[in-house]
């Protein structure tokens, strides 16, 4: 008499980073005076043991922290642990626990910058684990059955919250309590099919490969520019820039403008100021659509295209760190 061998159960790593999905409060009632990144990765996965059915499981603690205190460094770190781990014959999926405040930054340099065949999910919560209704243990559960399904490895970085499947892409916070608090155009149902998911795939070109030898990611600031706000900080981003790329060897401007990326006139001296090495990145701050190409602008400035102020800024970031200047990180920078 034989007996059927049990299917082996996909191997997935939870790297584990802090954010309210770790946090924790005084009070179950108590859904926004909590502290986050309180709880281990440990804690995370006890807390919902039906994933064992899913999955076998292990995890790592890379960082505890509040996602508002995250950093291009933390990003740096966490790209290559997830790079190395895809690339693991044991490794069948990754998932990120992840704080939402930034959640989407993070997201989003990951996908430019991991080349992986393997589902990479990230998810999150908007109330702390100790909270009567606490939205984490199944948002965690849902990436990592969606992390089992070999067929997310070709839709990119995707994000996991409220029953729905984001992508890094796109992927935004609006609402800063909500738990509804995200929205993308091409969100899906967690049941969506594998042909849905891959229809997800992004452009091969998007991604780009950063040197080992980086350490530290460049400097890349971010100015949202409203009606009749001073070019006085401009000014002053702009020595200090000029300086960062001196000593860095790459830096760049962000700025967030009204409208189709519109630079008020006043501020055109303070760039014109800036090093012609130092990229200036027109943004619009409306949340949507695509800003227009303009002829006739400086070298060094490139248009975002349909990327927000907070998504261009992380790819002029992750170029920079690759190497790219002049023509080669505009044609990049533009295909977004």
């Amino acid at each position: 008499m034989s007996t059927a061998l049990s299917p082996r159960r996909p191997r997935i790593v939870l790297l584990a980073t802090g954010g309210t999905i770790a946090g924790t409060a005084s009070s179950a009632t108590d859904t926004h005076g909590y502290t986050a990144g309180q709880l281990g990765a440990e804690a995370l996965v006890a807390a919902v043991p039906q994933l064992a059915r899913l999955a076998e499981l292990t995890f790592e603690q890379l960082f505890n922290i509040d996602s508002k205190d995250m950093t291009p460094q933390h990003w740096l770190v966490l790209s290559r642990r997830v790079q190395m781990l895809a690339a693991l014959p044991g490794v069948d999926g990754i998932v990120i626990t992840h704080g939402t405040d930034t959640l989407e930054e993070t997201a989003y340099f990951l996908q430019i910058t991991v080349n992986a065949a393997k589902p990479v999910v990230m998810t999150a919560a908007m109330r702390p684990a100790t909270a009567l209704s606490a939205d984490g243990p199944l948002n965690l559960y849902q990436a990592v059955e969606l992390a089992c399904r070999p067929a997310a490895a070709r839709a990119g970085v995707l994000a996991v919250l409220g029953d729905r499947i984001l992508p890094a892409a796109s992927l935004a916070k609006r609402h800063p309590t909500a738990v509804d608090a995200f929205s993308t155009p091409e969100s899906l149902s967690v049941l969506a099919s594998d042909a849905a998911l891959q229809a997800l795939t992004p452009n091969r070109y998007s991604r780009v490969t950063l040197p080992a030898e980086v350490v530290t990611l460049p400097p890349v600031e971010l100015l949202t520019v409203g009606a009749g706000s001073s070019p006085a900080l401009a000014s002053a981003v702009a020595r200090a820039l000029a300086r960062a790329s001196l000593l860095t060897g790459g830096a760049g401007l962000v700025l967030g403008l009204p409208g189709n990326a519109s630079l008020p006139e006043s501020w055109r001296p303070a760039l014109d100021a800036l090093p012609s090495a130092v990229p200036v990145v027109l943004a619009s701050r409306c949340g949507g659509g695509v800003s227009a190409q303009r002829a006739g602008t400086p070298g060094n400035w490139l248009n975002a295209g349909g990327l927000d102020p907070l998504k261009a800024r992380v790819r002029l970031i992750a170029g920079l760190a690759a190497g790219l200047r002049g023509a080669r990180l505009r044609r990049w920078f533009e295909r977004g």
